[in-house]
């Protein structure tokens, strides 16, 4: 039985200014592509049963550069839709919603084509993407899953695996280039590593491994 991977893409200049990025398709930085490549050594070894990757620049320049070849785009994979909140910083959200959260208060609407979209669309995707793999998860035979996707998406995907509401993916923080991996502890879905970068010692806070 395999394994579902979570890669967040690497850096984009708006990640760096921690402007809210969906649909604008921005391309990685120099240090985002080597975050990228660096990724590679953290999946080496364990070649995937099917890769699937979001339609963004940001994520398919990450799939190619971490080496994960005959990736399929799915649509489902996209970052959550920012809608008015596209480009803004939280700060200065605050300014005018000091209480504003996004994971319980969604967006405002945006341009036309980009009404923004509230938790529970994000948390209908993600079961759309779960259920899409899920046979292959449940396979005995069957490999593990790579997605490569975004930080607020894949934090709201991580969520609905482990039974949980969308809301709940505000505890999972999500660094750029990170790899990340789900399995199973009795049948039930577990987070066997957390946020594993290969720019810095697993030692770090951020990276979490457990042995269940």
């Amino acid at each position: 039985m395999g394994e579902l991977v979570l890669v967040r893409h690497g850096e984009t200049e708006w990640t760096v200014s921690r402007q809210h990025t969906s649909y604008t398709d921005l391309p990685l930085t120099s240090h985002g592509e080597d975050q990228a490549r660096s990724a590679a050594r953290l999946l080496a070894g364990r070649p995937p049963a099917l890769v699937l990757t979001s339609p963004l620049q940001r994520a398919q320049r990450t799939t190619e550069l971490a080496g994960l070849r005959r990736a399929e785009i799915e649509p489902d994979l996209h970052e959550w839709d920012y809608g008015g909140y596209e480009g803004i910083t939280t700060a200065q959200i605050h300014r005018t919603r000091p209480d504003w959260n996004l994971w319980t208060d969604g967006v405002v609407p945006g341009p036309p084509g980009h009404p923004g979209e509230q938790p529970h669309d994000i948390g209908a995707r993600a079961d759309r993407v779960l259920s899409r793999i899920g046979p292959l998860l449940d396979d005995p035979a069957g490999g593990d899953v790579v997605l490569v996707a975004h930080g607020h998406f894949l934090r709201v995907l991580t969520a609905r695996r482990l039974g949980l509401l969308p809301a709940a993916g505000s505890l999972f923080r999500l660094d750029t280039a990170t790899v990340s991996r789900l399995g199973t502890e009795h049948g039930r879905p577990v987070i066997v590593e957390w946020n594993r970068s290969a720019d810095r010692s697993l030692a770090g806070a951020s990276a979490i491994t457990a042995a269940f």
